[in-house]
């Protein structure tokens, strides 16, 4: 603190997030004036050197994108191509891709919940802390990231970029006999997601509000994962508005910009501020949870799903993302259940000349892709938006209204550590993939 009374706060590098950024906070008197979450990860290009690839190479390229979440862009890929070559998959092939996908729910929710974000509410600085007071917790999680894994591990291959997924299928499916194994260690998985639900229910949450619009797939009758169609809920208005669009119209509502202070594009929808994760999914498909996680939901204080009960505190995120992990556990045992092996691993994508989208529910929020393609399917242009770059500015103010709030409150001044913590904490409320983004956390905070 000098004599002027600015203060400046720097922290090389955020804990607990993948990726790395900075935030700046300018404030003046008792007012945040400003807030810039400053993502300066290098762009990795890979939007242009999918350009002159064939129709087949995308989901095993954009699969590097991201190590955490690779079977989402996977699956958004696959879906892109095989819109512009007009082939739908379906069957017991669609159910495999599920299955892949709630794999990929429940080991990335649970390294989020367990690895990323309770040592935030439990008084810990890591994982390493959290584990010294609260071991079992810490083998549960471990345990729920396993059967995640093994499922990756199972139809993908390898936990970490799967090489058995491609355009129309898969190159390989398992008889039913292989799954079985999963079934067993799944009903174990299902104990543990619940007890998981109830120890995060009991976090001691910070007052907050988020009033972003809303913006999740949707897909009447189940809770949409792999595919569903864009739907935005309008909660600003007092009584919440729900709305559709199609996925071919997605650019048009969802637009895309530049701003100095980050290598991520940031985004608006139809002009305003939204938020793309669990809270969007929530709010907009809670009524399609199973019974066992619609339960567990009310259970854990988030009200009743059935009702179209919104969960508007951004810190009890982590409760809907528990939730989320015990209904994708459920959808890979019914899975698992019906499954009968079909007669060939993939059904033929044949090339065309013609423009695709695709979009499926990343654990982090909506991720679209779209290709267009000649006749002998060369990609001449190539676009993906990532939940985190859509989620940047809502980010932004989550960050600005904790820090107002703490400085609104009475007694004594935050001190250095006590902002950076509560910063850190509110970006962490939405899982932020940085690098993912880059197509935290270094502190900087004025006082005048």
């Amino acid at each position: 603190m000098n004599h002027r009374g600015t203060r400046v706060l720097r922290l090389d590098a955020l804990a607990r997030v993948e990726g790395e950024a900075a935030l700046h906070l300018r404030v003046e008197g008792d007012t945040v004036a400003e807030t810039r979450l400053r993502i300066y990860e290098p762009p990795r290009f890979f939007e242009a050197f999918l350009t002159g690839r064939g129709h087949t190479e995308p989901p095993d390229i954009t699969a590097r994108i991201c190590g955490i979440c690779p079977v989402a862009y996977q699956m958004s890929a696959c879906r892109a191509i095989e819109d512009a070559c007009g082939v739908t998959v379906d069957g017991p092939l669609a159910e495999l891709r599920r299955l892949l996908y709630c794999g990929e729910w429940i080991e990335s929710h649970t390294l989020h919940i367990y690895l990323l974000h309770a040592p935030d509410f439990l008084g810990h600085a890591d994982m390493v802390g959290l584990a010294r007071d609260q071991r079992a917790a810490v083998e549960r999680g471990l345990r729920l990231k396993q059967a995640g894994n093994a499922i990756l591990e199972q139809l993908g291959g390898r936990p970490i970029h799967p090489v058995n997924v491609r355009v129309g299928g898969f190159y390989r499916t398992p008889a039913p006999a292989e799954l079985r194994p999963l079934a067993e260690r799944l009903r174990q998985a299902r104990d543990d997601a619940l007890e998981t639900v109830r120890w995060v229910a009991a976090f001691d949450f910070p007052d907050a509000v988020c009033d972003h619009d809303l913006l999740a797939l949707c897909a009447p009758g189940r809770y949409a994962i792999d595919f569903g169609t864009p739907a935005v809920m309008t909660v600003q208005s007092g009584s919440p508005a729900l709305r559709e669009f199609a996925l071919s119209d997605f650019e048009h509502h969802v637009q895309e910009g530049q701003v100095p202070h980050s290598t991520a594009l940031t985004a608006t929808l139809d002009g305003r501020r939204y938020l793309t994760g669990p809270l969007a999914r929530y709010a907009i498909n809670g009524q399609w949870l199973c019974p066992v996680a619609a339960e567990a939901a009310r259970e854990a204080g988030l009200g009743d799903p059935a009702t179209g009960t919104l969960c508007d505190n951004p810190f009890r995120s982590v409760v809907v993302r528990a939730v989320e992990v015990v209904h994708a556990v459920e959808e890979a045992l019914r899975v698992i259940d019906a499954y009968e092996q079909p007669p060939r691993p993939a059904v033929d994508v044949s090339p065309r000349k013609a423009v695709g989208a695709g979009a499926t529910e990343a654990p982090r929020g909506l991720l679209y892709h779209r290709y267009a393609l000649t006749e002998d399917g060369t990609l001449t242009e190539a676009r993906i938006v990532p939940p985190t770059a859509q989620n940047q500015t809502a980010l932004e103010e989550d960050v600005r209204r904790a820090v107002q709030a703490r400085l609104n409150r009475a007694g004594p001044s935050a001190d250095d550590e006590e902002l950076t913590h509560l910063c850190e904490r509110a970006i962490r409320n939405h899982d932020p993939c940085i690098s993912c983004a880059a197509h935290f956390l270094d502190l900087t905070v004025e006082r005048g």
